[in-house]
Order: structure tokens, then sequence, then C-alpha cells
């Protein structure tokens, strides 16, 4: 199996063909940007392109994309061309080339304004069964690509995974409060409770999802840590996380204040893996209770992919007041 990989230039396309080269599987990496994961250089807008990189291909996973902070410096064409145009591209070209699987990585930020209840309303618990309600020009392209791999699979039989990801990029939050509040692996710490993903987990559950694919047919599932959290939960949450992970978790405070670290007084929202585990067979390693066990064996509670990948930021430009700006 010869797995295409776009987007190899970023956070995950790199970790998945640091990975696939490191079992000897054999693996193409394209992207706008030359690295040392790039094969080819090249944009997935171009059709031309596209197609003279499926040559002996018989999967593709698909990470390359516009993403939530391009909001501020793209214009909304800009999201269509690459987000829609160019899965397009690649859907017409697997299709033509006789691919096997098609995994395109999607997000959570698919439900959009799903995920913001009104102050003191009970956490949103998030499943596939949620309708998405995109909340600007990311999750709206994003959802439209899924839609188009439906009809693919529809129309054209191509096996396509699509998976809703939870944020895995070790850069610092958008938010000033939040980058103020909490130091960066306090604030990730705490989002493995339920809303983050170790980069190694969305390694594994694409490679499953690439391997199961022609079973499938097509399916999106939600993919991040797993969370301690039950429904019977929700309404606490919004009023005093902090008590109920303290609860489920009665060292926790200690390990945090040793580090001077903090829990989230709030939480908003809570991402469910349960069917991704159920159908892929997706196994996640790095959850909270990790975090805490390598708290009290004083390691970091990162995978040592996440570190290898490191941050790579998302603009060229150097913005003054954070990592990059945020759209009004």
């Amino acid at each position: 199996m010869t797995i295409l990989v776009t987007g190899s230039a970023g956070h995950l396309g790199e970790a998945l063909l640091r990975t696939l080269r490191g079992r000897g599987s054999s693996a193409r990496g394209i992207d706008l940007k030359a690295s040392p994961w790039t094969d080819a250089a090249g944009s997935i807008v171009d059709p031309d392109f596209v197609r003279g990189q499926m040559a002996g291909v018989t999967a593709v996973i698909h990470t390359a994309t516009l993403h939530k902070p391009h909001v501020a410096t793209h214009s909304k064409q800009d999201f269509i061309d690459t987000n829609v145009s160019g899965t397009l591209n690649l859907l017409e070209a697997a299709t033509a080339a006789g691919v096997k699987s098609f995994v395109f990585t999607s997000t959570t930020s698919a439900f959009g304004s799903q995920l913001r209840p009104e102050a003191g309303q009970a956490a949103v618990w998030v499943t596939e069964d949620l309708p998405p309600v995109p909340k600007n020009i990311y999750g709206t392209t994003k959802l439209m690509a899924e839609t188009l791999c439906e009809l693919f699979c529809r129309e054209r039989g191509l096996p396509v995974v699509a998976l809703r990801t939870s944020r895995f990029f070790p850069e610092d939050d958008d938010d000033p409060v939040m980058r103020s509040a909490y130091a960066p692996e306090n604030a990730q710490a705490n989002e493995l409770l339920y809303r983050r993903l170790d980069i190694a987990d969305a390694v594994s559950a694409h490679l499953l999802a690439a391997e199961r694919a022609p079973k499938i047919g097509f399916a999106r599932y939600i993919v991040s840590a797993t969370s301690p959290f039950e429904q019977r939960h929700l309404a606490e949450l919004a009023r005093d996380a902090a008590g109920v992970v303290c609860e489920l978790y009665p060292d926790c405070a200690a390990l945090f204040a040793a580090r001077g670290w903090q829990l989230f007084p709030e939480i908003d929202r809570v991402y469910v893996n349960e069917r991704a585990r159920r159908e892929l067979g997706w196994r996640p390693e790095f959850d909270f209770a990790h975090v805490l066990k390598c708290l009290r064996d004083g390691r970091d509670f990162r995978s040592t992919l996440v570190r290898d990948v490191g941050s790579k930021g998302y603009h060229d430009a150097v913005f003054g007041d954070g990592p990059y700006p945020v759209a009004p």
C-alpha cells in the first residue's frame, strides 16, 4: 500500500509521514511548502498537479487545509479554493486512479455554534449525531468538503472516512485571556479532559481509518481524547468543572498545585469518541489519567511525536499581539 499524505509540511502531515516511514511503509508527501517530509511541492488547487501525484497510490490521507487561524488573514474565496476545490480535485483524481481508501481530516469546528451554550446552561454532549452549525468560513468549508466526500462514496464508490479532530496543535491558545491565565502545558492538560487530542492518537486514528474505509464505505467520526465525563456531569461542568474533576481524580488538585497549575473552573462541551473507538477499533492512549500519571512520575505528558514535530505556527509573518491574528 502506498499512502499519499497531503499537507506533509504541517503538524499532522509530518506526524503521519514520520510514523509511516519509521515503519518502512510506502508513503508520499505533498504540500505547498518544501520540507523534509514533502516529496513534491505544489498546490492541491491545481488539478494537474494532483493528478500527477496519484500514480501508484492506494490510499489518500488528506490533511492539507486552511485552518481557523487563517480566517483573519485569508479571504473566504481562499478557503473555498483550498478546502473545497482542493478536496474535490483529490477526490476526482483518487477515483480516476482507483484509490482504495480516502481519509479526510475534518474538524470539530464543524459543530460551530452548537458548542457555545448560554451562560449557566449545561455543557454540550457532542456526538456525531449533533447537527453541525458552522460559525465561520473554516467550519463551513470543512463541512462542505465532508459532503463532497460523502457524495463521491455514494456516486462513485470511493470509500471515505471523515475524521472530525479536536485540537492537537502545540501552539499557544489564540485567546489572549486564556494565554494570560494558563501556561500552555497547563491549558493543554486541562483540554485533554474534553477537547484535545495528542497527535500520536490522531495518527493512529487516521491509519486505522485508511485501513478500514473499504469496509465502512462512508462515515464521520469524532476523534478526541477519551473523556472521563458522563452525561450526568454536564450541568455541574458548567458551574464547577474543577469540583467534578477532583471528585473523579482525588489527587489531581495536589498534583496540579505542585506544578503551579490550575483546573478550568468551567467546561462548555464534551467531545465523545465512543463511535470511533467502537467502529475503527481505535484505542487512544493520551488522556487526562495519563497526564496525572506523568505528573506523579515527573514526566512530560505529551507523546514523543508531539515533541519531535514541534511547533510550526500557521503564518510566515510574526504578530505582536499573539501567535496569530484573531478574526473579529
